[in-house]
């Protein structure tokens, strides 16, 4: 028998510590919503779950619990239990939930008992847990101070953003780099785990002594993820660190990532068919933005980008990929840049390049709203 823990309602414990979670919800359920550090081990399958509830409508609670547990047993429940003990196992420190804590918590822990393994469950289970980073999300946001790092398309930010401790990645939270070109193969959280890393994000920043952040420039969506009203609100009223960097090295640094990264991410994950892939979505990426381009203009980048992807030969594909980056940067992405950063320019408070302005902000890390009124730095 392990050691008894008793069960916990600190949620806060929960996602500081990052402890190990074992979500024995139905997997439709799990899909919907859940925490990074959780796995999901059913206790009932969709169907299964789906038949229960039908019972439960028809002939009440008690007919209900009847059928799950003829529903699981047998070398089904083992099957199921064996999965529990495995966990349990390597997260001796972790915790058990449901939706609200209730009947299957309490079974899938008392199964566990039985079987020698006492572990403890989250009072409240996942609604309690969702309720509290919703709220630490609104408190999180009042409380910290944020920087805002901005820049042209290219300028790397989110490089320069994994420089430092105190940092909100909205990219890496949303998995996606934010453009049309952006989409990343693992694909997207649901918007409510997106929120659920955010509020953790914000949660383990706002412990440091003065819970200052830097946090990347982004609009309200980043792919499909939403990023909160009261963030993007917080974010317009904050200073903001203006990156700087010549078109080829923003070229350089597109390639990079789009091209380069993207190609050995899609073969490392889908083997022989990883290129073909990388190559539709590539160009459907291009496709997307077509009437903003304009039919002419999108036409002859479609037909650049098609040659760099035909090619066989790694310099000239390299080439002809720059030329179509190195367009799209200065004719679609750089006009409505300046457009935007028309609003920003009374509250930028430093500029310059990378290495200039991680200088910076070691020097000065602490950028008060009220600097937003002085003159930028230029460094």
């Amino acid at each position: 028998m392990t050691q008894h823990r008793p069960n916990t309602s600190d949620y806060r414990r929960l996602f500081l510590e990052r402890l190990p979670l074992l979500d024995v919800r139905a997997p439709v359920e799990f899909n919907r919503g859940a925490f990074p550090t959780s796995c999901n081990l059913p206790l009932v399958n969709d169907d299964e779950r789906c038949q229960i509830g039908t019972r439960y409508k028809e002939s009440g609670h008690q007919a209900a619990v009847e059928l799950g547990h003829q529903l699981v047993q047998g070398e089904q429940k083992e099957k199921r239990l064996a999965a529990w003990r495995d966990f349990v196992s390597r997260c001796p420190h972790g915790y058990l939930y449901c939706f609200r804590g209730g009947e299957r918590s309490h079974i899938a822990q008392s199964w566990l008992a039985a079987s020698g393994f006492d572990y403890p469950l989250v009072t409240g289970g996942y609604k309690a847990m969702r309720t509290f980073l919703l709220e630490e999300l609104q408190r999180s946001v009042a409380a910290c101070q944020f920087t805002v790092v901005s820049g042209k398309t290219g300028t790397g930010k989110t490089r320069f953003l994994a420089q430092f401790d105190h940092v909100i990645d909205l990219e890496k939270l949303a998995n996606h780099r934010g453009s049309a070109f952006g989409r990343r193969m693992e694909g997207q959280p649901s918007q409510i785990d997106f929120e659920n890393r955010l509020a953790i994000a914000l949660l383990q920043a706002c412990q440091a002594d003065s819970p200052h952040v830097l946090i990347e420039d982004e609009s309200k969506l980043i792919g499909h993820c939403y990023v909160p009203d009261i963030l993007r609100d917080k974010m317009a009223r904050s200073p903001v660190l203006l990156l700087q960097e010549s078109l080829d090295r923003r070229v350089q640094t597109i390639y990079e990532e789009y091209i380069e990264h993207n190609r050995t991410e899609a073969i490392a994950r889908l083997g022989a068919e990883g290129n073909s892939t990388f190559a539709r979505n590539l160009v459907a990426s291009l496709d997307c933005l077509r009437k903003r381009l304009g039919g002419l203009r999108h036409q002859q980048l479609r037909e650049t980008m098609l040659q760099a992807l035909a090619n066989d030969d790694d310099n000239i594909s390299r080439t002809l990929h720059c030329r179509w980056i190195r367009t799209l940067l200065s004719d679609y992405y750089d006009p409505m840049y300046e457009f935007q950063l028309a609003t920003k320019k009374a509250r930028i408070v430093a500029s310059g390049d990378s290495a200039l302005l991680r200088a910076a902000v070691h020097a000065r890390p602490h950028f008060q709203a009220n600097a937003c009124t002085e003159e930028p730095v230029q460094v």
